[in-house]
């Protein structure tokens, strides 16, 4: 197929590796991840008016789970798929499972045209799941992967059964000034690695993650990809009571990313058909640190 001609601003609009060099390291730390992971199922690349989207399919573990809509998962930002290696054997005893890498982030999904606005990015999730083959989905977002879910389900609840948000941000309270502050020398490509690796050791509560094959593939996509789109946006509370779906949230104790009594407080205040869960002394990885706990709180409050 040939490829469409774009002028100098679209390219400069569009998300990507920096160069091909630091594309074969990604995706080689991407590959290592990835082996953790049990050998899906199915392995998609759907395309969509903002790009081709990869999606990896795991079919349900148990008879009580294919009788489950499928859990659509959505990673954190710089991250990828593999971010859920610890997850996925849980979650495929509650439901068929597929995990995607979100377009214009690291992983293998391929933006090819601008995702300028929070509608943009609502708008290539629901053409996901249109070309999925089910009707309707558990939108299941760690981190930056939360608000992608209720962004999608404020812009439209065609297809969404529920949500379930571990640890989102920009959802129920802003960030902490220490992500901020943090984040700083972490997003600069040409500051050290080491820099890198001590804001993911700092959001995951001090665990050293240069030997870790999850965290070599963030700070890998860290250090290689050019993300080119708005930066995410706190939800407005008013708008949290819109949603009607049912919603799960699961936020860690001592998060580092924000207050997690202020989370909890917001999201019991506002939604509609809310469950929290509080996690005392888990941090920002609280999937990898409570991987069976998630899996049976999901279990249970998966709609019928």
């Amino acid at each position: 197929m040939p490829r469409l001609r774009r002028s100098a601003e679209g390219e400069r609009r569009l998300g990507g590796f920096t160069s091909p060099e630091v594309r074969r390291r990604y995706l080689a730390a991407y590959d290592a991840a990835m082996a953790l992971m049990p050998i899906p199922d199915e392995i998609r690349d759907l395309p969509t008016a903002y790009g081709t989207v990869r999606v990896y399919y795991y079919a349900p573990t148990t008879r009580e789970a294919r009788a489950h809509a499928p859990l659509v998962l959505l990673p954190g930002t710089r991250s990828g798929a593999p971010v859920f290696a610890d997850n996925l054997a849980g979650l495929r005893e509650c439901a068929p499972v597929y995990v995607l890498d979100l377009l214009g982030e690291p992983g293998r999904s391929v933006q090819t045209a601008p995702i300028a606005s929070a509608a943009d990015q609502a708008a290539w999730l629901h053409e996901v799941l249109r070309t999925l083959p089910e009707r309707r989905f558990h939108l299941c977002g760690l981190s930056i992967g939360g608000w992608t879910a209720v962004n999608c389900a404020l812009a439209s609840e065609e297809s969404i059964a529920s949500l379930v948000l571990v640890e989102p941000v920009n959802v129920f309270a802003g960030l902490s000034w220490q992500v901020d502050l943090r984040s700083i020398p972490a997003s600069v490509r040409w500051f050290p690695k080491a820099w890198r690796e001590t804001f993911s050791s700092w959001s995951a509560g001090g665990v050293p993650v240069e030997d870790e094959p999850v965290g070599r593939m963030i700070e890998a996509g860290m250090q290689a990809y050019d993300v080119r789109q708005p930066a995410i946006a706190r939800i407005p509370a008013r708008r949290l009571g819109g949603i009607t779906v049912p919603v799960l949230v699961l936020v860690a104790g001592d998060s580092p990313m924000h207050r997690a009594e202020a989370v909890a407080r917001t999201a019991r205040a506002e939604l509609q058909h809310g469950t929290v869960r509080v996690y005392p002394g888990a941090s920002h990885a609280i999937n990898g640190e409570f991987p069976e706990r998630i899996a049976e709180d999901v279990r249970v409050f998966l709609p019928e």
